[in-house]
């Protein structure tokens, strides 16, 4: 198997999608985020100094989806058509759990816009609380599905 992202002398270069078809793609990311009870608390109270800690982490998810052409050297600037971020508290991490959904209709995929979005978020959260847990983790970011293209479906297990 070969790298699509490097030429025969090695150099790293934008892969030509030029010649494939225009499909419908989605794809889903996820992550997550730790954190000491305290500041789980702080956030699902709504107690955080910085405001609401979760829709501020959803809007920068989405706002990372899509600038991810602008942060990641290779991805191609995509006509993104939906980016939903779901955040859900978690009481047994604690912490929060990152779904992020990406959709456009294009000749690439969407995997990397939808874990710029999941990380984008859990960094969010990160900033919006690291004045009360600096020790937070972030962690799990993974593709859970992509569909769409000459490569078909992929679902993690």
């Amino acid at each position: 198997m070969s790298l699509t992202h490097f030429d025969a002398q090695g150099q790293a270069h934008m892969v030509d999608v030029s010649d494939k078809a225009v499909t419908d793609r989605v794809a889903v990311a996820a992550g997550h985020i730790m954190m000491a009870q305290e500041t789980f608390d702080l956030i699902s109270e709504g107690r955080a100094k910085k405001g609401d800690v979760l829709g501020v982490a959803r809007l920068a998810g989405i706002m990372g989806a899509k600038k991810t052409p602008d942060l990641i050297p290779l991805c191609h600037p995509l006509p993104v058509t939906k980016v939903a971020v779901e955040l859900t508290l978690d009481p047994d991490l604690p912490g929060v759990q990152i779904e992020a959904t990406v959709k456009t209709s294009g000749q690439t995929g969407v995997e990397m816009e939808a874990l710029t979005a999941a990380s984008t978020a859990a960094l969010t959260i990160y900033d919006m609380t690291k004045a009360v847990d600096k020790a937070m983790e972030i962690g799990g970011i993974k593709v859970l599905l992509k569909d769409g293209g000459k490569s078909g479906r992929y679902e993690a297990k």
